[in-house]
Protein backbone atom coordinates (compact mmCIF):
# COMPACT_ATOMS: atom_id res chain seq x y z
CA UNK A 1 0.00 0.00 0.00
CA UNK A 2 1.67 3.42 -1.03
CA UNK A 3 1.59 6.27 1.68
CA UNK A 4 -1.08 8.12 -0.43
CA UNK A 5 -3.38 5.01 -0.68
CA UNK A 6 -2.93 5.03 3.18
CA UNK A 7 -3.44 8.32 3.66
CA UNK A 8 -6.53 8.28 1.63
CA UNK A 9 -7.64 5.57 3.91
CA UNK A 10 -6.96 7.32 7.03
CA UNK A 11 -9.29 10.42 5.48
CA UNK A 12 -11.79 8.09 4.79
CA UNK A 13 -12.06 6.50 8.85
CA UNK A 14 -12.03 10.35 10.05
CA UNK A 15 -14.61 11.15 7.53
CA UNK A 16 -16.78 8.21 8.82
CA UNK A 17 -15.91 9.15 12.31
CA UNK A 18 -17.42 12.80 12.16
CA UNK A 19 -20.17 11.49 9.90
CA UNK A 20 -21.53 8.87 12.77
CA UNK A 21 -20.04 10.54 15.84
CA UNK A 22 -21.77 10.16 19.04
CA UNK A 23 -20.65 10.15 22.59
CA UNK A 24 -20.15 6.75 22.75
CA UNK A 25 -17.49 6.92 19.41
CA UNK A 26 -15.41 9.70 20.93
CA UNK A 27 -12.78 6.83 22.32
CA UNK A 28 -11.63 6.47 18.62
CA UNK A 29 -10.24 9.61 18.98
CA UNK A 30 -7.68 7.72 20.55
CA UNK A 31 -6.83 5.54 17.74
CA UNK A 32 -7.52 8.47 14.98
CA UNK A 33 -5.42 11.08 16.49
CA UNK A 34 -1.72 11.33 17.80
CA UNK A 35 -1.79 12.40 21.88
CA UNK A 36 -0.19 16.06 21.01
CA UNK A 37 -3.34 16.56 18.49
CA UNK A 38 -4.71 20.06 17.85
CA UNK A 39 -7.86 21.38 17.17
CA UNK A 40 -9.15 24.89 16.80
CA UNK A 41 -12.05 26.72 15.61
CA UNK A 42 -14.08 29.66 16.13
CA UNK A 43 -14.48 29.37 19.88
CA UNK A 44 -11.22 26.83 20.99
CA UNK A 45 -7.57 25.97 20.65
CA UNK A 46 -6.39 23.03 22.10
CA UNK A 47 -4.12 20.49 22.46
CA UNK A 48 -4.16 16.28 23.62
CA UNK A 49 -6.80 14.11 22.93
CA UNK A 50 -8.23 14.60 26.00
CA UNK A 51 -8.75 18.08 25.36
CA UNK A 52 -10.31 17.26 22.00
CA UNK A 53 -12.32 15.01 23.12
CA UNK A 54 -13.78 17.03 25.67
CA UNK A 55 -14.96 19.56 22.85
CA UNK A 56 -17.18 17.00 21.30
CA UNK A 57 -18.55 15.94 24.40
CA UNK A 58 -19.58 19.47 25.07
CA UNK A 59 -21.38 19.63 21.57
CA UNK A 60 -23.78 16.56 22.97
CA UNK A 61 -24.30 18.90 25.89
CA UNK A 62 -25.35 22.35 24.43
CA UNK A 63 -26.83 20.75 21.47
CA UNK A 64 -29.54 18.26 20.28
CA UNK A 65 -29.10 15.66 17.20
CA UNK A 66 -25.60 17.30 16.16
CA UNK A 67 -24.39 15.87 12.37
CA UNK A 68 -22.19 16.44 10.38
CA UNK A 69 -22.17 15.73 6.68
CA UNK A 70 -18.63 15.99 4.50
CA UNK A 71 -19.79 17.23 0.98
CA UNK A 72 -16.41 17.20 -0.54
CA UNK A 73 -13.02 16.56 0.07
CA UNK A 74 -9.32 16.91 -1.76
CA UNK A 75 -5.85 15.82 -0.64
CA UNK A 76 -2.94 18.17 -0.80
CA UNK A 77 0.50 15.96 0.35
CA UNK A 78 -0.50 15.12 4.03
CA UNK A 79 -3.52 17.70 4.49
CA UNK A 80 -7.15 16.99 3.76
CA UNK A 81 -9.59 19.55 2.93
CA UNK A 82 -13.09 18.98 4.22
CA UNK A 83 -15.64 20.80 3.01
CA UNK A 84 -19.49 20.03 5.79
CA UNK A 85 -22.72 21.22 7.02
CA UNK A 86 -23.27 20.48 10.49
CA UNK A 87 -26.94 19.84 11.44
CA UNK A 88 -28.49 20.30 14.95
CA UNK A 89 -31.16 21.55 17.24
CA UNK A 90 -31.03 24.17 19.72
CA UNK A 91 -31.31 23.21 23.33
CA UNK A 92 -33.47 25.36 24.28
CA UNK A 93 -36.30 24.74 21.09
CA UNK A 94 -36.73 25.84 17.93
CA UNK A 95 -35.69 25.10 13.93
CA UNK A 96 -32.91 23.12 13.39
CA UNK A 97 -29.47 25.44 12.91
CA UNK A 98 -27.26 24.45 9.73
CA UNK A 99 -23.42 25.36 9.53
CA UNK A 100 -21.64 25.22 6.82
CA UNK A 101 -17.64 24.87 7.05
CA UNK A 102 -14.56 23.41 5.83
CA UNK A 103 -12.06 21.74 7.91
CA UNK A 104 -7.83 21.59 7.34
CA UNK A 105 -6.96 18.08 9.01
CA UNK A 106 -3.22 17.13 8.62
CA UNK A 107 -2.12 13.93 9.18
CA UNK A 108 1.61 12.97 10.85
CA UNK A 109 3.38 9.73 8.84
CA UNK A 110 1.34 7.16 10.45
CA UNK A 111 -1.82 8.42 9.21
CA UNK A 112 -2.87 9.62 12.33
CA UNK A 113 -4.56 13.28 12.81
CA UNK A 114 -1.99 15.78 14.12
CA UNK A 115 -4.15 19.17 13.72
CA UNK A 116 -7.80 19.76 12.87
CA UNK A 117 -7.96 23.65 11.97
CA UNK A 118 -12.17 24.30 11.05
CA UNK A 119 -12.83 27.10 8.89
CA UNK A 120 -16.20 28.67 9.01
CA UNK A 121 -18.24 32.08 9.78
CA UNK A 122 -19.21 32.19 13.73
CA UNK A 123 -20.30 35.68 12.78
CA UNK A 124 -23.79 34.85 10.56
CA UNK A 125 -23.74 31.48 11.01
CA UNK A 126 -24.01 31.85 14.81
CA UNK A 127 -23.75 35.05 16.38
CA UNK A 128 -25.68 36.80 13.72
CA UNK A 129 -28.71 33.91 14.78
CA UNK A 130 -28.75 35.01 18.62
CA UNK A 131 -31.50 37.65 19.33
CA UNK A 132 -29.12 39.66 21.11
CA UNK A 133 -26.26 40.09 19.00
CA UNK A 134 -28.49 39.94 15.16
CA UNK A 135 -29.45 43.80 15.02
CA UNK A 136 -25.63 44.87 15.70
CA UNK A 137 -24.28 42.27 13.46
CA UNK A 138 -26.71 43.70 10.69
CA UNK A 139 -25.38 47.10 11.27
CA UNK A 140 -21.88 46.44 11.05
CA UNK A 141 -21.93 44.50 7.95
CA UNK A 142 -23.96 46.91 6.35
CA UNK A 143 -21.64 49.54 7.19
CA UNK A 144 -19.09 47.75 5.80
CA UNK A 145 -20.76 46.44 2.35
CA UNK A 146 -20.29 47.81 -0.51
CA UNK A 147 -22.77 50.02 -1.45
CA UNK A 148 -23.23 50.25 -5.43
CA UNK A 149 -22.58 53.51 -7.07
Amino acid sequence: MTQESRLSAAVSEYVDFYETLTPRSLGRLDVLCCPEVRFRDPFNDVTGRAAYRAILTKMFEDVRDPRFRVIDRALSGRVAYLRWDFVFMPRGGGSPWQIEGMSEVHFDDQGRVAAHLDHWDSGSQFYGRLPLLRHVIEVIRKRLALRPD
